[in-house]
């Protein structure tokens, strides 16, 4: 078995063996995608909402300083904005690979 095996969806074969490249070149992409996503949420949770607090609260948004926003909601909107581009990402590096869930139908198998 050799890495330009694929399966009839344009994928990888899903079997273990000698073709497990494409296996550690998916995890590694899948791993560099999560680093990021965390670095985004880390800078905007703790940067934002910790050490940049005080030059955030110079900007007063409907009666409430950006710095007490950014702490108390801003991080919270970005972790749920961060989990839909996890997924979204996450489904293209799956289809990439052709361990995707969905059939096509759009409906999961």
């Amino acid at each position: 078995m050799s890495d330009d095996v694929v399966t009839p969806e344009g994928g990888p074969p899903p079997a273990g063996g000698e073709g497990n490249g494409w296996r550690k070149e998916y995890w590694r992409k899948n791993l560099r995608l999560m680093v990021v996503l965390l670095i985004v949420w880390f800078a905007v949770s703790f940067g934002c909402g910790i050490i940049f607090v005080e030059q955030l609260n110079q900007v007063v948004i409907a009666g409430f300083p950006l710095g007490f926003w950014f702490a108390q909601q801003g991080s919270i909107y970005t972790f749920i904005v961060l989990i839909l581009v996890y997924a979204v990402r996450m489904d293209r590096l799956d289809r990439e690979y052709g361990v995707h869930e969905r059939n096509h139908d759009g409906g999961l198998t």
